[in-house]
């Protein structure tokens, strides 16, 4: 029989199918299913070596072509070129080296989750043994506290409960027992009969015979998940990847014209092909690789300073094209920590909201029920980490922290015997000596607890429980249901004796009232949605836990639109892909869902051109975490296999912080914009300058070391000081651009070409009237030089705004690119009058005359004419569902 039809069969079908017995296995039979089914361990593949992450960042196509003009430059005997650039390339590389290290982690955290020890039962004999020695078909025996060592079938429970949020995303301890289940497709979340490896044991003893191992348990099948997906390119890579491309076929064909023009003119091979390669390394921006690695790595800084820690560098900017946020429900929607909403007692609501607290003077319902909630729970207060921390089942601590919340004077009464919670009779009781006799207490399920009760506590007297008081009660405990609360029951009677007897002791009940819990959704995130809406950003809730309970949540925080839907993972395997990809656009949640369907619906979006951010926390989602083109995990409650997983961790586990690095995101990108702007206009006019110079038949305006320095210094810092440009206060306000859009949409190549294209000529026609004055070559080549920096320095404020001109933007708003522009111009000041450097870039000095003519045209560009407003991005229309909502 398959796996999955093991919370089918009987205890004894399970022993006889696994080859164990009651007593466990014999020495001989682990022996022989160890060599079967091997160890109890998840195989993790082993990551890129440090050697081949170093080496990747080598395989970006402009870096490769710099690698060739780095040969050829030193093949013609121009070392410091060659050295330069190299020297550029290798920054680069550790740049991105450095930001990588720590990634490809996620397969080795799951080994820290695998219980360290196991006890077993083997011939009879109960032994404890690492957890990597148990096998199919071991007896285990589980208790309180007890990590799960491998997936398996119970055989024997005692008010056992099990904390399974990391795998299923519910919340809520789950309570076990041992009965077969009846139906297929269960999903995890309801295997009652079943315990799952790494999960947490919070109450209660078990025995159980493990059913899988290592590879073969749930937590391995999400391993196998983790290591089959291969991360895509982000979009920044691939428009860098093609800009790159562009770039480097148009040098080589003005290269290729420049050679044959030269040669034609009477120029020989030597000094031409000298004059090619100068306007190759004209023509592509050595620069712009280490460029963007340090804008990423800025906003990586800053985003840091708001709790986004960012794993992965071009992950900032993908942040700022994603258009659906597929967000776990449990620690990422909502606190992680169940909590009581809700009393009704004396036959009145009081709701808990806002740290608000009923009073309970003159209201002796409600006071019994807050002293019967601090006794009637084992959850308690422990040190960890110098911080006070909850220990016990979910529920009962939320009981703990309610009752504490409440000032009310210490109670004598202390606990007698008690007869703990079962699954069959759906409560607990504890027999109590109180100030006023022994008495016995019970808490359990509603609809159960009612039915034992005969009298009521209310007004501060004891009543008869009359049935339209019954009604009364079913009514209100319907009005919780509705809205996803757990509630939880509360009754008492006075008696002698305490039999331990629930036939006896759990009848004749004075009713006191009951409490409503949930995990409550994160009090920010409505409107952290509502500002993702606004920006043309779908969020789907993607839960393993109860469709009503996600629904309920998705209502409070105004996720769950009139026309959106509702779809659990039985539904969703209902469904083929086609139909998947038909209705996704319209489905706000996902409920009872498993790893298998989150990594599926991620997938799904992405074949409909969405950029996919995935939230979560659990070990569940990190497959899907993975998959997507964002993958953020939650770093206060998140687990390890999630982070490593992530691209992006949450440091303060707030949903906020996530819309906060999409408005980052999209600076960032636009900063990106601005700069490559800047980059490639002043190439165009080095290009320019150069192509028409040897078309022409004149000398070179600009020597090979020239255009490096120009490359390096005047390109370099100013383009840096762009990257952390302000942003645009309406970046939030504007659609996601599609992934596919081109870094020049908007008219940025026109912008990019005309201005090159003057900058290029302005210096052109300095060189040239320098030349008809009858100065030395060197003074031309010089003018040509001072000519083209200022122009540059003059057009990177031109630059600060993609949209409007020279004078839009405050000149001294960004400090950094003032800095960097007075830094460029104090570095052309040095290499003009500084003897050694002089010889260096040959150059020489300038009058002030002639600072004063070349500064006029350096300015003529900037002030050619008016900026036409940039025209408004062609991005992917977005589903009629996502501009209704």
């Amino acid at each position: 029989m398959s796996e999955q039809t093991y919370y089918q069969m009987t205890a004894k079908e399970v022993l006889e199918l696994t080859g164990s017995r009651m007593e466990g296995l014999s020495h001989e039979k682990v022996k022989a299913h160890r060599q079967t089914y091997g160890d109890n361990q998840i195989i993790t593949a082993s990551g890129p070596s440090l050697l081949t992450l170093f080496f990747d960042q080598f395989r970006n196509f402009m870096v490769i072509v710099l690698l060739i003009a780095t040969f050829f430059s030193g093949l013609l005997g121009e070392y410091t070129d060659a050295i330069t650039i190299l020297v550029l390339v290798m920054v680069n590389a550790l740049l991105g080296f450095w930001q990588q290290v720590r990634a490809e982690k996620a397969l080795f955290a799951l080994r820290k989750l695998a219980a360290p020890f196991a006890q077993v039962v083997r011939d009879g004999v109960y032994q404890q043994i690492p957890a990597y020695d148990v096998v199919r078909g071991d007896v285990i025996a589980l208790k309180a506290g007890d990590r799960v060592p491998a997936d398996a079938r119970l055989l024997e429970v005692h008010d056992l409960f099990l904390e399974e949020s990391s795998l299923t995303g519910e919340s809520e301890a789950v309570v076990k027992s041992t009965p077969p289940l009846s139906g297929t497709g269960i999903s995890l979340g309801d295997q009652r009969n079943m315990v799952f490896m790494s999960t947490l044991v919070t109450r209660g003893v078990a025995l159980a015979v493990v059913i899988a191992t290592g590879m073969q348990t749930e937590l391995g099948k999400i391993a196998h998940l983790i290591d089959q997906h291969e991360p895509n390119p982000t979009p920044l890579e691939k428009r860098l990847q093609e800009l790159g491309q562009v770039l480097v076929y148009l040098s080589i064909a003005v290269t290729l014209l420049v050679v044959l023009a030269g040669i034609w003119h009477g120029q020989t091979m030597t000094t031409m092909l000298l004059a090619g390669v100068s306007l190759a390394v004209a023509a592509i921006p050595e620069g712009l690789p280490a460029i963007v690695t340090i804008a990423l790595a800025l906003g990586v800084s800053r985003m840091s300073q708001k709790k986004a820690i960012i794993r992965k560098l071009p992950s900032v900017e993908t942040l700022g094209c994603a258009t659906v946020i597929c967000s776990d429900k449990t620690g990422t929607l909502t606190k992680n920590q169940m909590t009581v909403t809700q009393i009704y007692a004396n036959q009145t609501v009081f709701p808990l909201e806002h740290d608000e607290r009923p009073e309970t003077v003159n209201n002796m319902a409600l006071q019994r029920l807050i002293e019967m909630s601090q006794h009637c729970h084992h959850a308690s207060w422990s040190m960890q980490d110098g911080k006070k921390t909850a220990q016990g089942d979910p529920t009962e601590i939320a009981l703990l922290t309610m009752s504490e919340a409440f000032v009310t004077a210490p109670t004598n009464a202390s606990l007698c015997e008690e007869l703990p919670f079962d699954s069959t009779r759906k409560r607990m009781s504890m027999y109590m000596k109180t100030e006023k006799g022994h008495e016995v207490w019970v808490k359990g399920a509603p609809e159960i607890l009612l039915s034992l009760c005969t009298k009521q506590l209310v007004k501060g007297t004891i009543q008869p429980l009359l049935e339209r008081d019954r009604q009364l009660y079913h009514h209100e405990i319907g009005k919780m249901a509705k809205k996803a609360l757990r509630t939880l029951c509360f009754a008492y009677k006075s008696t002698d004796q305490y039999k331990q007897d629930p036939t006896y002791d759990e009848v004749d009940l004075i009713f006191v009232g009951f409490v409503g819990m949930i995990d409550p959704p994160r009090e920010e995130v409505k409107d952290a949605i509502a500002a993702c809406r606004t920006a043309g950003i779908k969020t789907v809730m993607i839960t393993g836990d109860h469709p009503l309970t996600a629904r309920a949540i998705a209502q409070s925080l105004s996720l769950l639109t009139e026309e959106g839907k509702l779809v659990t993972g039985a539904q969703l395997d209902q469904m083929h892909d086609q139909e998947l990809l038909r209705q996704i656009d319209t489905i706000d949640i996902f409920a009872r869902v498993t790893p298998m369907h989150k990594l599926r619906i991620v997938k799904a979006y992405q074949k409909l051109s969405h950029i996919v951010a995935m939230t979560g926390d659990g070990i569940n989602d990190a497959p899907a975490i993975k998959a997507a083109d964002i993958g953020i995990a939650m770093g206060m409650g998140g687990t390890d296999v999630a982070k490593e997983a992530s691209d992006l961790v949450l440091a303060d586990d707030q949903f906020t912080t996530i819309v906060a690095a999409i408005e980052e995101g999209r600076g960032i990108y636009d900063n990106i914009r601005k700069f490559i702007r800047y980059l490639l206009s002043c190439n165009i006019g080095e290009i320019v300058t150069m192509f028409l110079a040897m078309v022409w038949g004149l000398p070179l305006p600009l020597l090979p070391i020239q255009i490096l320095w120009v490359n390096l210094v005047t390109d370099g810092l100013p383009a840096i000081a762009l990257g952390i440009d302000g942003k645009e206060d309406d970046l939030m306000k504007k659609p996601p651009r599609h992934a596919n859009e081109s870094l020049f949409a908007g008219g940025l190549h026109r912008k990019i070409i005309m201005r090159g294209t003057l900058i290029g000529l302005i210096t052109l026609a300095v060189f040239y009237a320098s030349l008809r004055m009858h100065e030395p070559l060197m003074k031309a080549q010089t003018m040509a030089f001072s000519t083209l920096v200022i122009a540059q320095l003059i057009h990177v404020f031109e630059c600060r705004s993609l949209s409007h001109g020279l004078f839009s933007r405050p000149f001294f708003e960004n400090k950094w690119l003032v800095a960097a522009v007075l830094s460029s111009l104090s570095l052309l000041l040095l290499v003009i009058y500084v003897p050694f450097l002089r010889t260096i870039f040959h150059t020489t000095i300038l009058s002030w005359f002639d600072w004063l003519v070349l500064v006029l045209m350096a300015i003529i560009p900037s002030l050619s004419g008016k900026n036409r407003k940039e025209q408004p991005k062609q991005s992917r229309p977005l589903p009629k569902p996502f501009l209704q909502r």
